[in-house]
């Protein structure tokens, strides 16, 4: 299904009159058992759409919580072989979720972007995000994903000009990602003020949904983003969940699950002018 999974997946959410609540989790953290239990849980809790990101040893973009996310998948011997194994087994209950990977180009490299679009489609991932490959260098991955009906999914950011959109848009397909603030994850704050006319601009650009990452922490925040644009995405705050579950010695898979749960349940209700108390 790949490209056809995305597509579907905003169609659908579009005739709700709502946006899809993404949920980014760390492959591997804190071990290859405990992810798969939160990756199978996620749609019940609530995500639309699954980011999973494949551990990296230098993840420039991302803030502390992600950076210790991935430290602690490496230790436990996670790798992008094993990421796909995750999504995989995922897959055997589950054909309907999408599931978007988001990581860095030396893994694809190492692996051969042929041989890993392969493989990613036949494990069940539909769409790729590859923080660190200029759209002016993607074209052998585009080909490569292109051939196995997957996206290609780019950043575009505060940055992003009307002279550098047409770049970061061309062989773009499921949506583009919009990065609310300038800098790493997990830092500062989305403003659903100053994200609309971005938003707007880039989906009148790309004639895609787009979706609303970095900065986004709670349920409140979550449904202003939400009013906005086509979808919602959080990541650190779920890693943050795992780090605190295990320092606490709590259940990791339950506490991430209860923190999907509130912010999907603010992403749903926020175009309905409800509270989500």
């Amino acid at each position: 299904m790949t490209k056809a999974r995305i597509d579907a997946r905003f169609a659908a959410l579009k005739t709700e009159g709502r946006a899809a609540f993404v949920a980014y989790v760390m492959a591997g953290d804190p071990d290859a058992a405990t992810a798969l239990k939160i990756l199978k849980g996620l749609p019940a809790a609530g995500a639309d759409i699954i980011e999973l990101g494949f551990p990296f040893s230098d993840p420039m973009a991302e803030g502390p919580p992600i950076q210790r996310a991935a430290q602690r998948a490496l230790a436990k011997g996670m790798t992008l072989s094993g990421t796909l194994e995750l999504a995989r087994a995922f897959r055997e209950g589950d054909q309907d979720t999408p599931i978007i990977m988001m990581g860095y180009t030396n893994p694809l490299v190492t692996w051969g972007y042929d041989a890993f679009a392969r493989d990613a489609a036949a494990a069940g991932i539909d769409g790729i995000i590859v923080v660190d490959l200029p759209p002016e260098e993607a074209d052998p991955l585009a080909d490569a994903l292109d051939a196995n009906q997957m996206s290609l999914i780019r950043l575009a950011t505060p940055t992003t000009d009307d002279a550098r959109l047409p770049v970061v848009i061309n062989r773009t397909s499921g949506f583009v990602y919009y990065v609310s603030v300038a800098g790493v994850t997990g830092v500062k704050e989305a403003d659903a003020a100053t994200v609309a006319p971005h938003v707007a601009r880039v989906r009148k650009a790309s004639g895609l949904p787009v979706a609303v990452g970095f900065g986004i922490k709670t349920p409140e925040r979550a449904g202003a983003i939400a009013e906005v644009a086509d979808a919602v995405v959080v990541g650190s705050a779920l890693v943050d969940e795992v780090a605190e579950a295990v320092e606490m010695n709590e259940d990791v898979t339950s506490r991430v699950l209860s923190k999907v749960a509130s912010l999907a349940k603010a992403v749903r209700l926020a175009r309905q002018g409800l509270t989500t108390v």
